[in-house]
């Protein structure tokens, strides 16, 4: 008969391959504000200091547009074969990604406020935003109005995969094509591709994997929980 191993080194050891994604996200979290507060920026006309922002509120639509395609692939996932933990998982990544939508707008709205004027400007890509925001708000309305279980994980994937559809053009497309104050919109150049110093990009790209990360964890304890308090209440 094999012993099982007691030390508490190989305990840790094992505990970390496990856990190393987690463990990297709290590293390049603390690194993101430590250095996104820390770290030298370039001084531009009106931003100023604010470009700092930079470091959390792109990221943060990064984090939600990861999450809402992760939520919508669960969904195909779930279409193709009809399994509780596949439409789980698509609430799951949905609910946090709305999370970062929203905070992704409140830091814009902060960020808008130094240097447009006013927190809402009415651009282009802050309705589109907003728009996309709603149309997942309907997804939850939906879940919430249908009592069958089954019928529910079903409608709301088809759904789910139609909100991501719209999401696309909303907040990637249709600011392009029109008059907008966005970097990278309406004829204006990213930020990466005029102003964003060596300094930042060793900030933001690990700010963008950071948030990522937050979120799929965050994701992943809903997960657990749903399993939990399915079998106390329905076991």
């Amino acid at each position: 008969m094999q012993i099982q191993s007691k030390n508490p080194t190989n305990r840790i050891f094992a505990a970390v391959r496990k856990n190393w994604w987690k463990i990297l996200a709290v590293v390049l979290l603390v690194y993101t504000i430590t250095a996104g507060l820390l770290f030298p920026v370039p001084r531009l006309i009106i931003v100023n200091e604010t470009i700092r922002a930079l470091y959390f509120h792109v990221p943060m639509w990064f984090g939600m547009v990861a999450l809402f395609l992760a939520s919508s692939y669960h969904s195909i996932k779930y279409l193709r074969k009809a399994e509780s933990i596949t439409d789980t998982w698509a609430v799951a990544c949905a609910h946090v990604g709305m999370i970062f939508g929203l905070l992704g707008i409140a830091t814009g709205m902060i960020w808008a406020n130094y240097t447009w004027g006013s927190p809402w400007h009415g651009d282009p890509k802050q309705n589109g935003a907003a728009i996309a925001l709603l149309v997942y708000m309907a997804y939850f309305v939906l879940r919430g109005s249908i009592d069958n279980e089954e019928q529910k994980a079903r409608l709301s994937a088809v759904y789910n995969i139609f909100a991501f559809a719209a999401m696309i053009p909303l907040i990637f497309i249709i600011p392009r094509l029109t008059s907008s104050m966005h970097p990278g919109s309406g004829g204006n150049p990213g930020f990466n591709m005029y102003d964003l110093s060596g300094n930042m990009r060793v900030v933001f790209y690990p700010a963008v994997l950071g948030w990522i990360l937050l979120g799929f964890w965050i994701a992943s304890l809903r997960v657990r929980i749903n399993a939990i308090n399915h079998r106390l209440f329905h076991d």
